[in-house]
């Protein structure tokens, strides 16, 4: 009798379509039309920010333009799985106080006891609902921008250190 594989070890059926399960979650956190004004007019094209994150830990960002919208997202969602940091977690917050800065934008973030839930605003709320921070309080201290603020979060989050280990 000859040996037989399985479903799966045989692989799909002709016409059969594979669901991958999706790794990271991605949110669109901006979405802007730009131009470049030229001699023969203005070029539109559109700026997409993504956040993405596996909400076990691990979350980046991605900016990228395009000229349609869906281009340019995916363009930034494939920048953002590049630029992935992982994040110590301890207690189901993050270990230590911590403050940075980027542009006139700055960020603080603090550890919270469980049951806090996410106590921040803007991008700050968004990275750390995607890195799956549990309980965090974070504040935007100076700047509006929201590019500059994700980038000082993340800056924050790069500078997280387990104290123990």
């Amino acid at each position: 009798m000859a040996f037989q594989r399985t479903k799966e070890e045989r692989g799909p059926r002709r016409g059969e379509v594979i669901r991958e399960e999706k790794e990271f979650e991605q949110k669109i956190l901006d979405l802007a039309r730009v131009t470049r004004v030229t001699k023969g007019g203005k070029r539109m094209r559109f700026r997409a920010t993504v956040v993405v994150g596996d909400r076990k830990g691990r979350v980046g960002f991605g900016v990228a333009k395009g000229n349609d919208v869906t281009l340019s997202v995916n363009k930034a969602a494939r920048d953002a799985k590049k630029q992935l940091i992982t994040i110590p977690l301890k207690n189901e917050t993050i270990p230590h106080d911590v403050k940075a800065k980027f542009g006139a934008s700055v960020v603080l973030l603090r550890p919270a006891p469980q049951g806090t839930g996410i106590k921040a605003g803007g991008a700050v709320r968004t990275i750390m609902e995607l890195a799956g921070v549990p309980n965090v309080v974070g504040k935007i201290m100076r700047g509006s921008n929201k590019i500059n603020t994700l980038k000082a979060a993340m800056i924050a989050l790069g500078m997280l250190r387990n104290r123990n280990s």
